[in-house]
């Protein structure tokens, strides 16, 4: 009789113990903790975004980070270009958009024609940098005006811009005609007049770098980030504002503004029934919202005034 219930007790207790180890497992399953990283195993599934090569390395950097803690949610970055990018947005095959310039008004018909509401965060700002090679020893500042000459064509050698400039002819290397910053460009610099026939144009903005880099008569224009990264092989140009001071773009002149007319902010633009929908959207919009300054500074560009962030994380509160 003791014999028995000791079996019977015995049971009961590894029973118990079992359940209390499956319920541990259960718990390990959805969240474990490695170091300060939280890893969440439940969610899943795939974050589409296409868009801006220039807000490309912020959002390359998101994804990253974002993995470690959410391993099974896949959120490759595309770089077609703004323009690119909005092509696929406004037809509902992404979810995400990045973009260098805001959207335009045509864009946003077709997404409405298409039953796309959408909502614009802005995650960094970035300083156009215009470069020359750096064996380039004439050019120590430009105006707005001297590149529109240069840029519309009238101009074909340095010296139709300073006599004393080389009578060689200009090279030029541009970001192409789907990317956000040719459109910023195009509006600040070239007032909208076609751009020269001769210029080298490409989506990919390290073709454009390689560009000025192999040509002494080369002149290239991109985003603040790709000018850090390179910033040993190249020459930046300093751009007289509307103050008339020559000034480059560092993170200081980009974030007061001083740096003008060639500052602007970096978009995200992001449907809001995938907000709604997926929740792996949702989380990404708010770790991208949550760490996007320190992440976008990381890889060259400048963050926002902190309280810009967190009203647009009370906007991505709304949408859910």
């Amino acid at each position: 009789m003791k014999s028995f219930k000791f079996l019977a007790m015995s049971i009961m207790i590894t029973s118990v113990m079992a359940f209390a180890a499956a319920c541990g497992n259960g718990e390990n399953n959805e969240s474990q903790t490695s170091g300060e990283t939280t890893v969440d195993k439940q969610l899943e599934g795939e974050v589409a975004i296409d868009g801006s090569s220039t807000v490309g390395p912020i959002m390359e950097a998101v994804s990253e980070e974002f993995a470690a803690s959410f391993p099974d949610v896949k959120a490759p970055v595309g770089i077609s270009g703004s323009g690119g990018g909005f092509k696929r947005f406004v037809v509902g095959e992404t979810d995400l958009s990045n973009a260098s310039r805001p959207i335009k008004d045509e864009e946003k018909e077709q997404a409405a024609s298409n039953g796309i509401e959408f909502t614009e965060f802005r995650v960094a700002f970035d300083g156009l940098s215009v470069v020359v090679n750096p064996e380039n020893d004439w050019v120590d500042q430009l105006t707005i005006e001297d590149l529109r000459t240069m840029w519309t064509g009238e101009a074909k050698n340095w010296s139709d811009i300073n006599p004393e400039w080389p009578n060689e002819p200009i090279k030029y290397f541009s970001p192409g005609t789907d990317s956000g910053t040719f459109d910023y460009f195009n509006e600040v610099v070239l007032d909208e007049e076609p751009m020269v026939k001769e210029a080298t144009l490409s989506e990919d903005d390290n073709v454009l770098v390689k560009g000025v880099q192999t040509d002494k008569n080369a002149i290239g224009f991109f985003g603040y980030a790709y000018y850090l990264e390179n910033k040993d092989a190249l020459k930046v140009v300093p751009i007289v504002n509307s103050n008339g001071e020559a000034l480059e773009p560092t993170n200081e002149t980009i974030e007061n503004g001083t740096y003008e007319p060639l500052s602007r902010p970096l978009y995200v633009y992001v449907n809001n029934a995938s907000v709604k929908d997926k929740e792996q959207v949702y989380e990404y919009v708010k770790f991208m919202l949550e760490n996007g300054g320190d992440l976008a500074e990381e890889v060259g560009y400048v963050r926002l005034p902190q309280e810009q962030y967190d009203e647009q994380l009370s906007t991505l509160e709304g949408l859910k």
